[in-house]
């Protein structure tokens, strides 16, 4: 009998501790920002302009920090970009290739069929030049994270003064929206720090979609493709039911 109250005991301490930790959490976690994204819903399709003008951020502002690992330079053909665009745009890269005939590596221009090479030779070098924090890939981010698109959005604009009572941390920044709301990135974005090249103005809200759209591109290029074929199966369904049901009346119509 004993052992049953202080299992029960034991039960209640350990749900009160899961449920004031899920109340942690959630103060720590505040709601993310939400935006109607033209790729969300089931015909949704990427704003290409804009996904182009986050290209554009990413390769002033991110690129410094930020690989995008999983992205070649001709995958940017299905953003709108020709094909001699792609080559121009890879040929101000250098990749390392090789070995060659004697063996060694050597450096070269990309090609439309390389990788988006990283700002750094390893993840040591990336740690050493960012003050111990390693800065994320950004080709699945936006899937990497619940409401990823979301995430990253509010992130970028989520730049703040602490609160008074808050207590400062050396080297990081604070961020309402960050878990915790210190992060170790400095605000990356400022009222014109990008020139866009069809005019639009550079507003950090601008940049933040820009370049939310494009890193939701990166992380799932095919999800028009994946709506499309969707919708072609949903129809051929309906089509096809349609016509067993006919059939069916057709078979049975004497029977009835």
């Amino acid at each position: 009998m004993a052992s049953t109250t202080i299992s029960r005991i034991a039960g209640l301490a350990l749900a009160g501790l899961l449920l004031s930790g899920a109340a942690i959490a959630a103060e720590e976690e505040p709601e993310l920002l939400q935006r109607d994204w033209s790729f969300e819903g089931f015909f949704g399709t990427f704003d290409r302009p804009s996904a182009q003008r986050g290209l554009q951020v990413y390769r002033e502002v991110c690129a410094g920090c930020h690989g995008l690992e999983y992205v070649a330079f001709r995958h940017l053909e299905a953003l709108g970009f020709s094909e001699d665009q792609v080559r121009a745009l890879a040929a101000e890269y250098t990749v390392t290739d090789g070995p060659d005939d004697f063996g060694e590596m050597f450096e070269r221009a990309a090609l439309p069929s390389d990788y988006f090479p990283s700002p750094y030779p390893n993840e040591q070098a990336a740690r050493a030049a960012n003050g111990g924090a390693l800065p994320p890939d950004l080709s699945l981010l936006a899937k990497a994270r619940a409401d990823g698109s979301n995430y990253l959005y509010s992130i970028l604009v989520g730049y703040e003064d602490p609160p008074p009572d808050a207590e400062e941390r050396p080297g990081m920044h604070y961020n309402r929206f960050f878990p915790g709301q210190w992060i170790a990135m400095p605000p990356p974005l400022s009222e014109g720090i990008v020139e866009y090249a069809d005019g639009t103005e550079a507003t950090i809200v601008q940049m933040s979609v820009d370049v939310t759209t494009f890193l939701t591109w990166a992380a799932e290029p095919k999800l028009e493709e994946r709506k499309q074929t969707g919708l072609k199966a949903m129809l051929f369904l309906i089509v096809f039911t349609g016509l067993l049901y006919a059939t069916k009346r057709r078979i049975w119509a004497e029977a009835h």
